[in-house]
């Protein structure tokens, strides 16, 4: 049997109290909520307090900050763009063939070139935010758990040498893992945009559209 010592017993101890009091907190919220809705709000609160006490936060200098501000102001813009554009397209039917999908996810991704003829690499990801990722990056894979996170980032993770602002995402390659650990060091993205790697580039993709909306230059330590 494996001896806890003191300072394991009350981390343990902490993490126990944390999750009782999300839990009664969530069961004081929910008042006249069905038993579904109660069980939601509850499971919400306390995946909340796992995910507050897994994050590490940087605390970002003045340029960092304003490096984040303009990077979301973009994100912002672009999904406006997104919307107008996908809103012009038939809808796809609730029971769509791939050949459906695939039709859309071209008519989208055509559109939006058009619409982003003149994109260069480094709109999103200025020279500052470019510093921000790779210093982040820095602090989440550290350590030996981190190690075991770069791992898994470089695991299957093919390089391509002309990769290009607009373009489709590489399909000979597979989509490379997001721990969780190194999203938290990030901007967090709206529904439909990803981050992945490819190589070191750490790249800003349209998943709906399926292109690449723009990436960095090698940052990956």
């Amino acid at each position: 049997m494996t001896c806890c010592t003191a300072k394991e017993l009350t981390g343990r101890t902490l993490v126990t109290l944390m999750v009782l009091i999300v839990l009664a907190l969530g069961m004081t919220a929910c008042g006249d909520r069905t038993p579904s809705e109660k069980a939601k709000t509850t499971g919400e609160a306390v995946g909340d307090a796992i995910e507050a006490r897994a994050e590490s936060p940087l605390v970002l200098t003045a340029t960092e900050e304003q490096a984040v501000v303009e990077f979301e102001t973009r994100l912002k813009d672009y999904k406006a763009l997104h919307r107008r554009l996908e809103a012009t397209l038939r809808g796809v039917p609730k029971k769509a063939t791939p050949e459906q999908i695939n039709q859309n996810q071209q008519a989208l991704s055509a559109l939006i070139r058009t619409a982003r003829a003149g994109a260069k690499q480094g709109e999103f990801f200025t020279p500052d935010m470019q510093a921000l990722v790779r210093r982040t990056l820095v602090v989440a894979l550290a350590g030996p758990e981190g190690k075991k996170s770069k791992a898994t980032i470089t695991d299957e993770n093919t390089n391509v040498a002309n990769l290009k602002v607009n373009d489709r995402y590489p399909d000979e390659i597979p989509l490379s893992a997001m721990p969780l650990q190194v999203l938290k060091t990030l901007p967090k993205l709206d529904e439909g945009l990803e981050y992945r790697f490819i190589g070191k580039r750490l790249v800003l993709m349209d998943t709906h559209a399926d292109i690449i909306v723009d990436f960095t230059e090698n940052v990956l330590p």
